[in-house]
């Protein structure tokens, strides 16, 4: 089931990406514009895709540096119809052109994570071959020219991105939530490094919490407790939030899968489907904005939305791919929610794996359990459930990031100690 899962999710990404310059689809279907998050999912996933069979090094290697090429050459400044500035990209992209769409922000978080795949590029294609020893220096070149300070712009954290008219938005990375792999290359930056003060500030905003008889860090969605894990193995290493509270953020993201199930179990406001092995809420799509009366009670829907545990927003929106996503974690209660999300039929009409996400309660009376199914699939839904997948059955990419510099250097920078640090 595994097996199969993790090949179908990896060819969201052999399918739905540019081959001219390896800019990755945002969603399947025509005239979507390209997610910089999905392309360093992408980046991340060629080597797993070698090491399981699915392309040769060969071919991983091609892809890799088109996309490195292309996105070293894309224009930089303050102009609109740029791609990035100071070394930040655009969240969205033309798939073709990679200029800015949909007046997006430059986004600090997204960055982040095409940075990371394409160091985590860097490690794998280690050989003396001219074009492996390119990968390395354009993925060195792209760090580089981040200039993580600009993004602090005053403030005690991280701004979460600018636009070139309004400037900086007024949010940033304030509670725990995907950010720590940011934190982590920013810390470690040669060239324009964050500062260490906004790590501990961020540290402080932090939210310790019992829910569902689970004592953890908490966030609402489930994605906040799975994004960074993809790249940093947090196994017996801790930060100082850590150190106090004597567990590491491999053991808080269980806790907060088991305090997701038992939500799903009681089931508070009563909708249909949940239970021990369906659960799973996360940012996701929905079937709203809409209302409806359903067996009497008055309902809420909504569309795409960050939702989560204990404090909502639940509507009854479902996202297998966060339960995929959770397997090293907690495979003892994964496993059992995969068999039954299949049972079910969500791999049905999707080539890519699960459904992005369902609702059984807005669908009810429909004649099928998943109620309503999302129509489009997502790629900063698949790249965790490959990788994921794949740290659970092999450690691969852990092993593969341990040995990259700027992960092991930003992990000590921000008082990460213990575990594979003090090797």
């Amino acid at each position: 089931m595994l097996s199969s899962l993790q090949r179908d999710t990896f060819d969201y990404f052999m399918k739905e990406t540019n081959p001219e310059n390896g800019l990755v689809a945002d969603r399947d279907h025509d005239g979507a514009p390209a997610s910089i998050a999905a392309v360093g999912m992408a980046l991340t996933a060629y080597p797993v895709g070698v090491a399981r069979g699915y392309l040769t090094r060969a071919e991983a290697r091609a892809r890799t540096l088109t996309t490195l090429r292309f996105f070293w050459q894309l224009p930089q400044g303050t102009r609109e119809d740029c791609s990035g500035h100071r070394g930040f990209f655009y969240h969205f992209l033309d798939m073709h052109t990679a200029r800015r769409v949909w007046n997006c922000e430059l986004s600090t978080i997204d960055t982040a994570i095409l940075i990371a795949g394409a160091l985590a590029a860097a490690c794998y294609f280690d050989e003396p071959d001219p074009e492996e020893t390119e990968i390395r220096d354009l993925a060195d070149a792209l760090y580089r020219r981040v200039d993580w300070r600009w993004a602090e712009h005053g403030g005690e954290t991280v701004a979460l991105g600018w636009k070139p008219r309004s400037r900086f938005l007024r949010y940033r990375w304030h509670g725990y939530d995907e950010s720590i792999i940011m934190h982590v290359l920013g810390l470690a930056s040669p060239t324009h490094p964050l500062s260490l003060h906004a790590y501990h500030a961020y540290l402080k905003s932090f939210r310790w919490r019992t829910v569902e008889d689970q004592q953890y860090l908490h966030a609402d969605p489930l994605f906040i407790h799975q994004l960074s894990h993809i790249w940093i193995d947090f196994r017996g290493i801790q930060d100082d939030f850590m150190r106090r509270h004597g567990i590491d953020y491999f053991e808080n993201s269980r806790r907060a899968t088991y305090a997701q199930r038992a939500y799903a179990i009681r089931n508070p406001n009563g909708f249909v489907g949940y239970g021990e092995n369906c659960w799973g809420i996360t940012a996701s799509d929905g079937p709203g904005p809409a209302r409806r009366r359903i067996h009497g009670v008055r309902r809420s829907f909504y569309d795409y939305l960050a939702r989560g545990i204990p404090d909502g927003p639940d509507d009854g929106t479902l996202s297998p791919w966060a339960v995929a996503t959770s397997l090293p974690f907690a495979p003892e209660i994964v496993l059992p929610a995969l068999r039954h999300l299949h049972e079910i039929g969500l791999r049905d009409d999707c080539a890519y794996g699960f459904t992005a996400s369902f609702n059984p309660t807005y669908g009810v009376g429909r004649g099928r359990p998943a109620g309503w199914i999302a129509p489009e699939t997502i790629a900063i839904n698949q790249g965790p459930m490959a990788l994921m997948i794949e740290n659970h059955r092999s450690d691969f990419l852990w092993t593969l990031m341990r040995r990259c510099k700027p992960i092991a250097d930003g992990l000590r920078l921000a008082g990460f100690s213990g575990g594979w640090l003090a090797g």
